[in-house]
């Protein structure tokens, strides 16, 4: 058994027009965001053991905003490969993740279309298509080495969307 955490990037800025789409940070509802998400994950026991990372900087942000609610230290991988990749990139990137339990933080619009091709069956929450930044799914896949996922594999345990934990 192998379970992802499924994470896009929370809300970053967009205070200067001149900064490079890869440079933008994460703005201060981000920022909260993501230590919601960290305190969410860790309420849950859904604790990664690996993180594969886009290397933006509102992802790396996000990151390390939810990694201090988190016990023990994940290796964290950064992969430029992730920067607004789109489903199969994804998918061979998480093909090459050695955790049993692995977080991928990456972009929309491949995000939205990764997670809704991974899963048999869609959670009822109606954001979930959408995959507004700072949604999170964890999912469960019945495989013995992340090299066996394929989409439709996986059962969905959970979603949220950041305004979710806050309300």
């Amino acid at each position: 058994m192998k379970r992802l955490i499924l994470t896009r990037h929370a809300k970053s800025s967009w205070d200067d027009p001149l900064t490079p789409d890869h440079d933008r940070p994460l703005n201060d509802r981000g920022k909260a965001a993501a230590a919601d998400l960290g305190q969410w994950l860790a309420s849950r026991g859904y604790i990664p053991d690996e993180v594969l990372c886009s290397d933006a900087l509102r992802t790396r942000k996000t990151w390390s905003g939810i990694a201090p609610a988190l016990p023990g230290s994940p290796v964290l991988e950064l992969k430029p490969a992730l920067y607004h990749a789109g489903p199969d990139v994804m998918l061979a990137v998480l093909r090459h993740a050695k955790g049993d339990c692995v977080m991928m933080i990456g972009h929309n619009p491949g995000i939205a279309e990764f997670a809704t091709r991974l899963v048999a069956h869609a959670p009822a929450n109606p954001e979930f298509h959408r995959y507004p930044t700072g949604a999170t799914m964890v999912a469960d896949f019945n495989i013995d080495t992340w090299e066996q996922v394929g989409f439709g594999g996986g059962v969905v345990d959970d979603f949220i969307v950041p305004r979710e934990i806050m309300a």
